[in-house]
C-alpha cells in the first residue's frame, strides 16, 4: 500500500470519527422512523353495475358480482363481508418525520413509532457510497473502486431481473406457454392460445447466448446484425418523423403569424413576437444550411450568411451544453441535500425535525 492510499484511508477514518461523534450529539443524525400500521384486507363479492356474460365449457352465465380485496374497516367490507369471507392481515410501515417521533418518545405515547433499522442502515450505506464517489475528486482510490463496482454490478443485476420479469416472462413465455405462466408466475395473465411465431425471437435470444461459448461465437452475429439493423431503421424513422419533418414543418410556416385574443380580434403584441420568432427561425435555418453548403466558397454575401449560421450553431450548442450542465448541477445539489439534510441533519428545509437537533451541533 503506497503513501497516497494510506492518506486516503486516514482521511476516511478521521471523517468516520467525526461522523460517529456527530451521531451522539443532540438528537443524533441519519435515522429513519416509521409507524407500524396494521392492515387487514377482506375478500368480498360486491355487485357490478353492468352485468357481464361469462362463457364456460358447459353454459353461459350472467356475472352480477365481482370478487375484490378491500380494507376490513371500509364501507364495502361492512356491507358485503360475511363470516366466511377470507381475510389477510399484515403490518405496513409508514414513514414519519423525526419531529413526530421525538414528540411521541417524549410523551411516552409512541403509537407504534419505532426506529426502522433496515431503512436507517440503507441511509448510511447510501451516504457512504456518495462520499466514496466524491472521493474521486481527489484521486482514484480503493473506496471509489468499490463504489463503482457495486453500482455497475447492482445496475446490471437490477436490469437483468427487470428484463426477465417485464419482457421474457410476459412477452415471450407468456405467448409460448400462457397456461404455464399463468399458473406459475402471473395469475393475472390472459391465458390465450400459444403464439408459435414467438419462437423466432426465442431462437435469436438463444443464438445471442452463444457469445459466451468458447466456440461457435459466430452464431451470435446473426442476432447482433438483426438488432443493429432493426435499431438503426427504427431510430432513422423516429428521427425523420420527430426532428427532420418537424423542422421542415416549422420552417415553411408563414412568417406573419396572426394571434387572436379571446374576443376574436388580432392581438398586435402577441402577433409581433410570434412573427419575429418565425422570422428568426427561418433566417437561422437558411444561415445554417448555407454554412454547410461547401460547393460555393464562403466569400462575400455567402460568407456573411455562413458566419451568421456559425452564430446560430454556437448559440444552440451553448444552450444545449448549459442545459446539460444545469441538469448535472441539480443532481449534485440533490446529493448535497441528501448528505446535509437526510443524513447529517445539519439543515432542515422542510421542517421535519425540531430546531434543537440542528442548534445543538452549532452551539
Amino acid at each position: 500500500m503506497n503513501r497516497q492510499n494510506v492518506g486516503v484511508i486516514v482521511v476516511f477514518l478521521i471523517l468516520g470519527v467525526l461522523v460517529a461523534a456527530r451521531a451522539f450529539v443532540g438528537d443524533g443524525m441519519g435515522r429513519v422512523y416509521t409507524r407500524l400500521d396494521p392492515v387487514e384486507m377482506v375478500r368480498i363479492d360486491r355487485p357490478v353495475l353492468d352485468a357481464t356474460l361469462v362463457e364456460t365449457e358447459t353454459e353461459t352465465q350472467t356475472q352480477t358480482t365481482e370478487s375484490v380485496w378491500v380494507r376490513s374497516d371500509s364501507d364495502q367490507a361492512r356491507d358485503f363481508a360475511t363470516a366466511s369471507s377470507q381475510t389477510v392481515a399484515w403490518n405496513r410501515s409508514e414513514p414519519v418525520t423525526p419531529a413526530e417521533a421525538f414528540a411521541a418518545f417524549e410523551s411516552g405515547e409512541t403509537a407504534g413509532i419505532r426506529l426502522d433499522w433496515p431503512r436507517t442502515i440503507g441511509l448510511w450505506v447510501a451516504a457512504f457510497f456518495t462520499l466514496a464517489i466524491f472521493s474521486f475528486l481527489y484521486k482514484d482510490n480503493p473506496f471509489y473502486k468499490v463504489a463503482e463496482s457495486v453500482v455497475v454490478g447492482v445496475s446490471a443485476a437490477y436490469w437483468m431481473v427487470v428484463g426477465f420479469w417485464d419482457m421474457i416472462v410476459p412477452n415471450l413465455l407468456g405467448n409460448l406457454a400462457p397456461g404455464f405462466v399463468q399458473a406459475t408466475f402471473l395469475p393475472g395473465l390472459d391465458a390465450a392460445s400459444p403464439q408459435w411465431a414467438y419462437l423466432i425471437p426465442a431462437t435469436f435470444g438463444v443464438l445471442l447466448l452463444t457469445r459466451l461459448l468458447p466456440k461457435g461465437q459466430w452464431l451470435s452475429l446473426w442476432t447482433l446484425a438483426f438488432i443493429v439493423g432493426t435499431t438503426a431503421a427504427l431510430r432513422m424513422v423516429a428521427y425523420i418523423e420527430g426532428d427532420f419533418l418537424s423542422q421542415i414543418n416549422a420552417t415553411v410556416q408563414p412568417v406573419y403569424q396572426v394571434v387572436t385574443d379571446a374576443d376574436g380580434g388580432v392581438d398586435g403584441y402577441a402577433t409581433f413576437w410570434a412573427s419575429l420568432r418565425q422570422l428568426t427561425l427561418l433566417i437561422g435555418v437558411l444561415a445554417c444550411l448555407t454554412y454547410f453548403f461547401f460547393s460555393v466558397e464562403h466569400k462575400g454575401a455567402v460568407g456573411g450568411v455562413a458566419r451568421l449560421g456559425i452564430w446560430f450553431l454556437m448559440i444552440t450548442f451553448g444552450a444545449a451544453f448549459g442545459f446539460t450542465v444545469m441538469g448535472r448541477i441539480a443532481l449534485l445539489a440533490a446529493r448535497f441535500e441528501f448528505l446535509f439534510d437526510d443524513w447529517l441533519w445539519l439543515i432542515d428545509p422542510t421542517n421535519q425535525r425540531v430546531v434543537a437537533s440542528a442548534v445543538g451541533l452549532l452551539g
